[in-house]
């Protein structure tokens, strides 16, 4: 089943039990904000984040800003109060960690539709986001993909993070050791109608490193990434948008074709290349895309 999402290409986290930083990040340009009560949040403090980050969910939304949260798991459920707390008509989601395949979607799906039942909210408007972190989950990524509340799946991999140490990784900067892995998220995300998010960049200060790193999982097909700091957040949402020189050249593609067309042309050399209807379709897709920012 597809589930239709507007693009997303930066995701920034936010630390839940940093009430200053929620507030600052809506300058931060990110085109959605997870509010994180995982990793970022210390044992101690979990219980005071889930009440800040509750306490700020109307108020970002007055802000026109897109709203995730990041729920922690145990080790057989995810955190029922986390969902509890924070399922309300004005976040699009929850993002979770380390699903172990199929049957952790199915879990949680329950889980939110009781919330949401308890909130008065539509059954199913609450979608979820998985952080595939397992060799399993990994391998199953298709399967996953193709629950109805899962609008993307996220293949991040972070230098000595869940997944390197999963797979038994070894991390590089040009990142040789993740384009299969990668890749197949793309493949499954794609075949199941959904998005493909990639990143993190951990190493925020280097924003050389970022750029290039962005620019390949792009190329790889990923359609947006998580982001960890708010200085990345510009390079993110350049190198995933088409900038005003390929925008002119994919408008030019279109206007080419339908000349040839009205000529009874099926195809043209365009710009030194062959071009027909698929290319056009291309190119439309890609200012549909770079439009839907400016609405």
């Amino acid at each position: 089943m597809t589930t239709q999402m507007k693009p997303i290409r930066s995701f920034l986290f936010v630390p839940g039990n940093k009430p200053t930083w929620i507030e600052k990040s809506i300058h931060s340009g990110a085109d959605a904000l997870i509010l994180d009560l995982e990793d970022s949040v210390p044992p101690a403090q979990k219980a005071e984040a889930r009440e800040i980050v509750r306490s700020r969910l109307a108020w970002l939304a007055d802000q026109k800003q897109r709203i995730w949260v990041r729920i922690n798991r145990s080790a057989h459920l995810y955190d029922f109060d986390d969902i509890l707390a924070v399922v309300s008509p004005v976040i699009e989601g929850i993002v979770i960690s380390k699903p172990c395949g199929p049957e952790d979607i199915h879990t949680v799906s329950s889980m939110l539709a009781e919330a949401e039942y308890r909130a008065g909210v539509p059954v199913g408007h609450t979608r979820v986001i998985p952080l595939l972190e397992t060799a399993r989950s990994l391998q199953l990524a298709y399967e996953i993909a193709q629950h109805e509340r899962v609008p993307a799946i996220v293949g991040a991999t972070a230098k000595n993070a869940d997944v390197a140490r999963a797979l038994k990784t070894v991390w590089s900067p040009g990142g040789r050791e993740t384009q299969y892995l990668k890749s197949r998220i793309v493949m499954a995300a794609r075949a199941a109608g959904k998005l493909p998010i990639g990143g993190v960049w951990q190493q925020v200060h280097d924003l050389e490193g970022l750029e290039a790193s962005s620019a390949n999982d792009r190329q790889l097909g990923m359609s947006g990434e998580l982001v960890l700091h708010p200085s990345n957040v510009e390079i993110v949402n350049r190198t995933y948008s088409p900038d005003a020189e390929e925008l002119a050249f994919y408008k030019g593609m279109i206007d080419a074709l339908d000349k040839a067309q009205n000529e009874g042309r099926a195809s043209c050399i365009y710009d030194g290349e062959h071009i027909d209807i698929a290319h056009a379709k291309t190119a439309r897709e890609i200012i549909e895309f770079a439009q839907s920012f400016n609405s």
